[in-house]
């Protein structure tokens, strides 16, 4: 081979369409389309979901409802006045109530008005609750160990119903005013614990003028017996001797009121509750009652 036809050969493989001493070379492979990404139906991705969850949870029962006719047992102690529902629950978690002739523990086991419920040995009535508002007059009483001598309140709801209702406090005889009665054992309890969040008014009536500065000690609040009271407010009532006066706590304990004013040196003549909790005298005249509307009872059950 001579060196011309070695240029020659080396030539051919550099100009186009050329060949080589080791042949044609491959053109490179086209790459693959790729088209886009198929998304799973939604019908799959909920199918998915619905597995995973039965995955996470097999066998399980789901929750019943409540039904119409059917209440918590701890309501159903509670309605029938032995309790509270708290308490109730307390009595259920120790054994002492049976449903049908069966000992129940479980929290929120629902019965029904025809199921036959034993507490701590006694059959119980559930009862509707009911609310009623007396505008009480004087010489009677709340008591039942004054005697004789003194009628109790109990007599003028007379007739009322049927239901077995208690006073929510105490009222001596000489004491008038607004009185609430009720079968609901929750609200007696709660309007008549130590720390009160409802406001009562009550006119005050002193055997003398009281003192602008014995006001004024009584309006910063006062030590009796070891024990601070406060009022709200504290006036003399406008158009009326300095002897009549206005008083507003929270306390639903009578005897409280007539300790302040003793304790400065007045007889206290007379006691008027003239607003219990937000609710008023109007068109209520003395002795006469009256049952409490759906909107009055939702107002203490918020209180």
């Amino acid at each position: 081979m001579n060196k011309n036809e070695g240029g020659n050969r080396r030539n051919a493989s550099n100009r186009p369409g050329g060949k080589s001493s080791f042949g044609k070379s491959k053109p490179p492979l086209p790459k693959r389309a790729q088209g886009p990404k198929k998304n799973k139906p939604a019908s799959f991705k909920a199918a998915d979901s619905a597995s995973e969850k039965t995955d996470k949870k097999p066998n399980q029962a789901p929750k019943r409802q409540k039904a119409s006719d059917e209440m918590r047992l701890n309501k159903y102690i509670s309605n029938s006045g032995v309790c509270s529902r708290r308490d109730a629950d307390i009595y259920i978690k120790s054994g002492n109530v049976k449903v049908n002739g069966v000992t129940v523990t479980e929290m929120g086991y629902l019965v029904k008005a025809t199921d036959v419920v034993n507490f701590d040995g006694a059959l119980l009535t559930p009862e509707k609750k009911e609310y009623i508002l007396l505008n009480k007059p004087k010489n009677f009483t709340t008591s039942l160990d004054e005697g004789f001598e003194h009628r109790n309140v109990s007599e003028l709801l007379r007739g009322a119903t049927k239901s077995v209702l208690s006073p929510v406090g105490r009222m001596d005889k000489n004491t008038t005013g607004l009185l609430l009665f009720t079968n609901d054992t929750d609200m007696i309890r709660k309007f008549t614990i130590p720390n009160q969040k409802s406001s009562k008014i009550y006119q005050v009536s002193l055997d003398k003028n009281l003192k602008f500065e014995d006001l004024e000690k009584i309006g910063k609040g006062m030590m009796i017996e070891n024990h601070r009271v406060n009022v709200e407010e504290i006036s003399y009532i406008d158009d009326e001797p300095k002897s009549e006066i206005g008083l507003k706590l929270r306390t639903a304990n009578v005897k409280v009121v007539r300790h302040i004013f003793e304790h400065l040196g007045y007889d206290v003549l007379r006691i008027d509750r003239v607003v219990f909790a937000g609710l008023t005298k109007k068109n209520l005249p003395r002795g006469n009652w009256r049952f409490l509307t759906e909107q009055e009872i939702i107002n203490l059950k918020n209180i």
